[in-house]
């Protein structure tokens, strides 16, 4: 089978950020499948080109069965609203006309955000006379106007539009988190699987070392909690922060802030401002780095914004962390909770709020041996319920039933 994936925010195992549709390619291309990934020049983490020169199109050969086509996009993702949207359609022209080159395709693969791409691939699937497959990260527009980033009636009455299109024309809609199951079915999706997120287990286990990694970052004979993902609107680090400025008084607690988005800046100026010596901010590293600086942490923190649409989301980073064997601090509310709960995992805290994340923190500072068996408990259960490569055989088994 011949797979063309269209998504502008791929993301490879070398670089920063959730590697799940490379790692999905991999095991496609493992048992036998060809795939051919059409994606942007744009890191979608820090909104900068990869290379100093776009152009309109850069082949890289993975291995024997996985091409990447990255499609010349408009380099704006990082400034105002109206820029992104530039961006966005410059992607969807570009990947369309890529994607009319690639021959002998047995079926489309489109994946939402951002939703306009999920456009190009139905276009190209039909055009093809293939089916097409929509796969549903997030709830878009509906998290958009949520945060407030989507505010012009028009441009979300269009999305909205969009959106229903989408999910009423695809053969086949595959969503990463239950909470999304109804509100696709209720705008019309009519074959729904859940292919929940999840994690390499082993490429990512508690048996790593993370003393170089607590070495090169000044972290040596602390308790780190840490945050590793996007620095962005919807992730509400403002908290951390402020839990930040609460746990000052205790030296040997670090919280470090691994990786980069619009907001870090504007974090890293107020936590100098404050005086917030117990918080470093680190780069963005590549997935395969990522293990590392998991093993360094004591806990890890996983938060979004106090919003009732986020009590719906799967976030990929707490099974990282649950494959790291760390507690997970939840500030999110809802399905992620529910799994943390039953999992025995992590602490759950209310979201936007400081105290409860400080008092989470302190916690398992105060008491290792909690901090450690519920890294165990946490471990034990992403084994048998997200581990990526059975979640990925699921997959599979949801791609060759389309075409067959």
């Amino acid at each position: 089978m011949h797979i063309l994936l269209i998504h502008q925010a791929f993301v490879a195992l070398n670089e920063p950020g959730g590697t799940r549709h490379h790692e999905l390619s991999r095991y496609f291309a493992d048992h036998g499948h060809q795939v051919t990934i059409i994606t942007s020049p744009i890191s979608y983490l820090t909104g900068k080109p990869r290379r100093e020169k776009i152009h309109w199109v850069e082949k890289q050969i993975d291995g024997k069965q996985i091409t990447i086509l990255r499609a010349y996009a408009y380099p704006s993702l990082h400034r105002s609203f109206a820029y992104r949207v530039i961006n966005f359609f410059s992607f969807m022209v570009s990947s369309f006309l890529i994607g009319l080159q690639v021959k002998k395709v047995d079926l489309v693969w489109g994946t939402s955000p951002p939703i306009f791409q999920g456009l190009t691939a139905w276009a190209l699937a039909r055009l093809k006379h293939i089916p097409f497959l929509f796969e549903v990260r997030d709830l878009w527009p509906a998290f958009a106007v949520a945060v407030g980033v989507l505010r012009q009636p028009i441009l979300i009455r269009l999305s909205e539009w969009l959106e229903k299109f989408l999910y009423q024309h695809a053969d086949q809609v595959v969503v990463n988190s239950p909470g999304f199951i109804q509100h696709v079915q209720s705008r019309g999706a009519h074959s729904v699987e859940l292919v929940p997120n999840g994690t390499d287990t082993m490429m990512i286990n508690p048996s790593v070392d993370g003393d170089a990694f607590r070495h090169a970052h000044g972290l040596e004979n602390k308790f780190i909690a840490l945050y590793a993902g996007a620095h962005g609107l919807s992730n509400d680090l403002e908290v951390v922060l402020d839990a930040a400025s609460k746990l000052l008084p205790r030296k040997d607690i670090n919280i470090v802030l691994l990786g980069d988005g619009k907001d870090k800046p504007a974090l890293q100026a107020r936590a100098s401002h404050d005086g917030l010596d117990n918080i470093s901010f680190l780069p963005p590293i590549p997935k395969v780095e990522m293990p590392a600086a998991l093993a360094a942490a004591n806990a890890c923190i996983a938060i979004l914004k106090p919003l009732e649409l986020y009590k719906t989301t799967y976030p990929n980073k707490v099974f990282d962390y649950m494959a790291a064997g760390k507690p997970v601090i939840l500030a999110i509310d809802g399905v992620i909770r529910e799994m943390i709960e039953n999992a025995g995992a992590g602490i759950p805290v209310p979201p936007g709020n400081p105290d409860a994340l400080a008092n989470a923190i302190l916690s398992l500072a105060n008491d290792p041996e909690l901090a450690h068996q519920i890294g165990k408990l946490a471990r034990e259960y992403v084994e048998i319920h997200f581990d990526r490569e059975s979640l990925a055989s699921k997959f599979n088994d949801v791609l060759v039933r389309l075409v067959s």
